[in-house]
Order: C-alpha cells, then structure tokens, then sequence
C-alpha cells in the first residue's frame, strides 16, 4: 500500500489522539504521532492498497486514540485535562480581558485592575480545565502586574522630561499590564483544545 498513513482512517485517528494530546510537551507529541505513523506504515507496507479492512485491524490494534493518548499522559506524569462549563471558562477569561478597560477608571484604575487580576488567576487555578503548567504560567502573566507596572511607572519617570503626568501613568500601566492579554490568549486556545479533545469518542 501507498502512504497508507494517508488513508482517511489513518488520518482521522492520528489526528484524534493529535488534539487528545495537545497538552504534552511538542517534542513528546511529535515522537508518540511519528511512532503511530511508523507502527501504521510497517503494519500495513504489505497489504493491498485501499484494503479497509486491513487498516481498520490495524487501528484497532493500536487501541482507541484516547487509550493510547491517556497512556501518553501517564508517562508524562500528566492528566487529561477534563472541559469545565463553557459560561464557567468564559467568565473566568472576560474577568482578566477587564484588566485593561478597568485601568481606564480615574484614580482607582490600577486597583480594580490588580483585583481582576488576581480573581481570575484564582479561578485559573481552581480549574480543571488547564495543566499544572498552564496555570503557573497563567499566574505568572495575570499577577505580573504588580512588579511590572510600578517599574514601567519608575522608568517613564526617570526617562521622560515632563515627569508623571496622567498620561505617562496610563502608558506605564498598560505596558505592566500587557501580559494579561497574553494571559487571556494562551487559556483561550488552551480551552479551544481541551473542548475539542473532549469531543472525541
């Protein structure tokens, strides 16, 4: 058989256990799709090209993309991450996205921010949904703020010759508070991948 790793059942399982283990390390994953294809190729290098039945045994063999992706976790010492309720995960990542329209505020701004901040990272880590590193990750961006703005606030002070002026206070706190946004976007695709994993049988 030609690339029998091209056949639509080859395929459709390797890109299954693909999205079931998107939370491994890259080179892991890589590894375990490129053992998969080299098992499929070798299993089936002598069988009669479009031969269903011979690639659907050889599948089955391999075990259901989820067994073989839950044993890849395992070896990593992970879990499967398990998809919380979509309203649960959106409220969760609006309250960080509040980050920024909440520094607008005059005055009290920044506080409400560091607030929201910290509220969504609580709730990241009371989550199933991410990884252990994910939520370290998560923290470290959403909580960085505190260290971040107050720098960028010293900096645009001693750099700048009209001092803290309104402004100059604003553009510090939205260069401390950028990493939020990149907070927001890595649990969202992180969420995106756990529901579509979710979704396979």
């Amino acid at each position: 058989m030609n690339n029998p790793t091209d056949h639509p059942l080859v395929r459709e399982h390797l890109d299954a256990v693909a999205r079931l283990t998107a939370t491994l390390p890259g080179e892991r994953r890589a590894e375990l799709l490129a053992d998969l294809r080299e098992h499929v190729e070798v299993a089936l290098a002598e069988a009669v090209e479009g031969d269903e039945a011979a690639v659907r045994q050889v599948l089955e063999g391999l075990g259901s993309p989820r067994r073989t992706a839950d044993a890849a976790l395992a070896e990593e010492g992970r879990a499967r991450p398990v998809a919380e309720d979509r309203r649960r995960t959106t409220l969760t990542l609006l309250t960080a996205a509040l980050v920024f329209p909440l520094l607008l505020v005059p005055a009290v701004g920044p506080g409400l921010a560091l607030v929201a901040a910290v509220v969504a990272a609580a709730r990241v880590g009371r989550s199933p949904q991410w990884t252990a590193p994910e939520k370290r990750r998560a923290a470290l961006l959403l909580l960085s703020p505190v260290l971040v703005a107050p720098l960028a606030v010293a900096v645009i002070a001693v750099t700048t010759a009209y001092g803290l002026t309104p402004t100059a206070v604003l553009a510090a706190c939205v260069v401390g508070f950028a990493p939020t946004v990149l907070a927001v976007v890595l649990l969202a695709r992180s969420a995106a991948r756990v529901r579509a994993a979710a979704a396979v049988a």
